[in-house]
């Protein structure tokens, strides 16, 4: 284990190296990290998934029973494969001023300055406590953090402002949209190509539904962002995947369509979903049915992540702004673990180093000034909350 003080390089190179992909267990990397803050007196609480092979941690620095600030960073990494890497993707590689590594931007460099600031914070005598939160299973879905965030202000601390350190070249976003994940399966009737009116074409029919789509997507489209200011100005829809038949001369049976949709804030995503399946049961379905009494159409979600709403002059804002030496907030078009801590409650702001243009690519980096700049945004939050 680790002694003494480490720098946001050398713990980055040890975070890099746990090859936490979403589908693999990120337990090693947990235990890494609880064991680097026991070496500074600091207890964790591992709260584990309903499968036990993840688990997410909260630490408190400070005192407890008063609200603080808690510093939010995912563990898990998008996969490397059939990328190409021009260096071991799962060792922290520098050059050029860059650290080059699965992760490094997205998102473990956060945690790794955070982890080389517990040695200030232990010693900062702080009267606002520091929370750390290290979560995962957000890149399939924001849904690995959520239940610790449902036990803030039940048994863990409640913190009075949250700071999530997913790459934003350290700007503070005060907003971004929606994200939610649907599948949507058509089930018709299997026929020989020859004999089609003795089926139910199931490809046929998703087809129907994907123009529906399209119709939403466009009026979304003219609809646009009335803060105007989201890049793209509109909430999108996008069919993703689509999956059906068996056979070049069997009548498809079975269609499954992927498809999502990325709200602005206030977006009602449940007016969208009724109508589409309204659509689907009263356009659609009864077509089916004439050679088909058994077809049907389900759409199930996979994945929700709620928006981050601006709070404008929120404790969150105000300090991030403050800390970040900036006068004005900005949005992203991606997503984040953000909206589910506000959902609890807790006024929340995304700034973190890095840019996330460098996410999710073969060679991922990191820049060594974004490092610093966030040491020195972390910093002034250990002189605030010591103040």
């Amino acid at each position: 284990m680790l002694a003494g003080r480490t720098t946001t390089e050398e713990l980055l190179a040890y975070l890099v190296a746990f090859d936490t992909t979403s589908r693999n267990s990120n337990l090693e990397l947990i235990a890494f990290v609880r064991d680097y803050l026991a070496a500074f007196g600091i207890e964790s609480v591992v709260v584990p998934s309903e499968a036990g092979d993840k688990a997410s941690l909260f630490a408190t620095i400070g005192p407890s029973g008063v609200g603080g600030v808690c510093l939010s960073g995912h563990s898990d990494v998008v996969p490397v494969d059939g990328q190409p890497w021009t260096s071991d993707p799962f060792t922290l590689t520098p050059k050029d001023d860059r650290l080059y590594g699965r992760g490094s931007c997205d998102m473990k460099g956060f945690i790794a300055a955070c982890l080389a600031m517990v040695p200030d914070m232990a010693a900062g005598r702080l009267s606002t406590p520091i929370h750390l939160l290290v979560s995962y299973d957000e890149e399939v879905g924001c849904t690995g953090v959520v239940p610790a965030v449902r036990r803030l202000g039940v048994d863990l601390p409640l913190p009075r402002a949250c700071i999530v350190g997913e790459p934003t070249s350290m700007r503070v976003v005060d907003a971004h949209k929606s994200g939610i994940a649907y599948v949507t399966t058509v089930t018709g009737r299997e026929a020989h190509s020859s004999m089609p009116q003795l089926g139910a074409n199931a490809i046929f029919a998703a087809a129907e539904l994907v123009g529906e789509l399209d119709r939403y997507r466009a009026e979304l489209v003219a609809a646009g962002d009335p803060s105007g200011r989201f890049d793209p100005p509109n909430t999108t829809v996008q069919v993703t995947v689509i999956q059906g038949g068996t056979a070049g001369n069997i009548v498809p049976r079975d269609c499954a369509i992927r498809w999502n949709v990325r709200g602005l804030p206030g977006f009602d995503e449940d007016a969208l979903l009724d109508r589409f399946e309204r659509f689907g049961r009263e356009v659609v379905l009864p077509k089916l049915r004439e050679t088909a009494p058994e077809a049907a159409i389900t759409t199930d979600f996979i994945y929700k992540v709620p928006p981050l709403a601006p709070q404008t002059g929120s404790e969150a804002e105000l300090l991030a702004l403050r800390l970040a030496g900036q006068n004005r907030t900005y949005t992203v078009a991606y997503g984040t673990e953000g909206g589910h801590f506000q959902a609890q409650g807790i006024p929340t702001i995304v700034c973190g180093p890095g840019s996330i243009d460098q996410a999710h690519k073969p060679d991922e980096f990191i820049e060594v000034a974004q490092l610093r700049a966030c040491e020195r945004f972390l910093k002034g939050l250990i002189a605030e909350c010591a103040g």
